[in-house]
């Protein structure tokens, strides 16, 4: 019944990121990008809303309705809002086609550092949500191919995958990843970053979407041309009134350094443990930068200058690794060997 009901059904690609859930349908291509945030009505357990709208409500809400972020680096951390929220999107996606209970064959992304028991739960909210085969990609792996980097060769490919809470570097050759370091660190850890700056430096709250505002207008990794500042508000935490800041880009930078190095540190670390003979392809091809943190300003020639070889930012690359799930479901034949094990087998 599951194979008939999948007739009717469009084979999708799925990144459930920590901050952002991305969709690929099979001769569509990307359809689905929205922030990874459900809104949930405790009085009645429905879902009021997800994805952009759902965020505006952080901070926002009244005590019955909860905010939840299902996926916390790259693992599901609610497993029961997960599900429901991906049925939800896979309804939405079928409403043009004849199948009254879609059945796709979901092609999704799971990190480097995972558990087994991990993997089968994604695994698990995947099936239940509604898919009649789940088939399991390491994101740097889905994410150079989403670049078009040659994995079949005999080449080494060194790519950083750099997400709202996990940053992988790898390295891969023959559609294989050889050597790999995970950090549960990304583009949430920056705001985090900035809330605390701001809140030793000035004794003033700010809340998660001011944080990322802030990152968005005037972050950067290295000094820019122009200065660039921005009045920020929050709460004083002395009188617990609002109260109101001019920051920089000189503080924001100063804010989320510790990070930055830290990813450096990661791609220094992995370099060193990676065979000669790839260490001289990824000196003459540099490194590829994929995942939303890498449009922060300036990213790719901080980390040039610390590990003095080529930094290339991917074209879009906040969708470099959901495209990559795309481009499996559109040539399986070709692509196959980059599926790793279920841990439903």
């Amino acid at each position: 019944m599951a194979s008939f009901l999948g007739l009717f059904s469009k084979d999708v690609g799925i990144d459930l990121g920590t901050s952002n859930t991305r969709v690929y349908v099979k001769g569509r291509g990307i359809v689905y990008n929205e922030p990874t945030v459900v809104a949930i009505n405790l009085r009645t357990d429905q879902i009021i809303t997800l994805g952009t709208e759902a965020l505006k409500m952080v901070g926002k809400a009244p005590s019955h309705i909860r905010i939840v972020h299902p996926i916390v680096h790259g693992i599901v951390s609610d497993f029961e809002i997960a599900e429901k929220m991906l049925k939800l999107i896979f309804e939405k996606i079928h409403r043009d086609t004849l199948a009254l209970n879609p059945r796709p064959r979901v092609v999704t992304i799971i990190p480097l550092d995972v558990t087994e028991v991990e993997k089968k739960s994604l695994e698990d909210v995947v099936i239940q949500a509604g898919a009649r085969e789940v088939l399991l990609v390491e994101r740097p792996m889905a994410a150079a191919i989403g670049v078009r980097l040659p994995i079949h060769e005999s080449i080494g490919n060194l790519i950083l995958e750099l997400g709202g809470g996990l940053s992988e570097v790898a390295v891969i050759s023959l559609t294989g990843v050889v050597i790999w370091r995970s950090l549960k660190i990304g583009g949430q850890t920056l705001n985090k970053n900035i809330i605390n700056y701001v809140k030793d430096k000035f004794s003033m709250l700010l809340g998660d979407q001011s944080a990322e505002e802030i990152k968005l207008k005037i972050g950067s990794a290295a000094k820019l041309k122009e200065e660039k500042e921005m009045k920020i508000r929050g709460r004083d935490l002395v009188s617990g009134l609002p109260k109101e800041i001019i920051l920089n880009d000189k503080q924001v930078r100063e804010a989320i350094m510790p990070t930055l190095k830290t990813i450096v540190e990661s791609i220094s670390s992995t370099i060193e443990r990676t065979p000669p003979e790839l260490v001289a392809d990824i000196y003459q091809r540099g490194i590829i930068l994929s995942g939303g943190l890498s449009l922060l300003r300036n990213i790719d020639k901080f980390i040039q200058e610390k590990i003095n070889i080529p930094v290339r930012i991917a074209d879009d690359p906040s969708t470099s690794a959901v495209r990559g799930t795309g481009y499996i479901l559109e040539d399986f034949q070709n692509l196959k060997d980059v599926i790793i094990p279920s841990a439903r087998d």
